[in-house]
């Protein structure tokens, strides 16, 4: 009977504790999706307004014109490098600024595709984005063996779309577009599994929020690059 007693008392807390556990990977979880969400909403109302402003257009001329290109760049360096070291409400200013800041260098999408098509694109992008996270977030499958496929595949994307510059050539844009798509695809699951392992090891309310800040970080990154190489197979031209 004593035996039972303890079983029961053994497997009930563990079960209590699986529940606490995943309600609070649920709101964790919650919490990084609305961050990603907000920063791209944030993003696509700057590149709207740099585009509807002409401001875009009135630096695109001018040396002005890689500040506004380069600097997402160094504060998502700055933000990467500082996190452990910065307060939370100083993580989610710089997330703000890194996404506004997105939203300015890419105001020319708009002087090259349709406003329908990006519109288009950008719904595609959310249920492909959508799908594979749930995926990511479900599986019982451990994707860690594919991080260093994907970020070998990652890096290629890049170099090759630098060589491209110069290439000018339409096949290997759309091989690289195609790889891309199927690149970020796949680091969409693979980051959302590793902030979903992540939660584990937070410690305190404010390192689970900047842990947040960054899961957000890696997943808008993840959709900005997929909806930009959607965009790029997919979108129709301004007339």
């Amino acid at each position: 009977m004593a035996e039972f007693d303890r079983n029961v008392a053994v497997h009930g807390g563990t079960g209590a504790r699986a529940q606490v556990i995943d309600q609070g990977l649920r709101e964790y979880m919650l919490r990084v999706y609305n961050y990603m969400a907000s920063g791209l909403a944030l993003t696509g109302i700057v590149a709207y307004l740099g585009y509807r402003s002409d401001f875009y257009a009135s630096i695109a001329g001018s040396p002005l014109i890689w500040v506004v290109m380069l600097a997402p760049l160094g504060v998502v360096f700055y933000l990467s490098a500082k996190i452990h070291s910065m307060s939370f409400s100083s993580a989610q200013t710089w997330f703000w600024v890194y996404a506004g800041l997105v939203g300015l260098s890419l105001s020319g999408i708009f002087y090259v595709y349709s406003g329908v098509s990006i519109t288009r694109v950008f719904f595609i992008t959310a249920g492909m984005f959508g799908a594979v996270s749930l995926y990511g977030y479900t599986t019982k499958r451990d994707l860690t063996g594919f991080g260093s496929f994907l970020f070998m595949g990652l890096i290629g994307v890049v170099i090759a779309s630098v060589v491209n510059i110069f290439l000018a050539s339409s096949a290997l844009h759309f091989a690289i577009s195609v790889i891309g798509v199927l690149v970020f695809t796949g680091l969409t699951a693979y980051d959302t599994q590793k902030i979903k392992e992540i939660y584990a090891e937070s410690d305190g309310h404010e390192v689970a929020g900047k842990k947040s800040i960054m899961g957000a970080l890696a997943l808008y990154l993840d959709f900005l690059n997929l909806f930009l190489m959607m965009l790029r197979l997919m979108g129709g031209n301004r007339e």
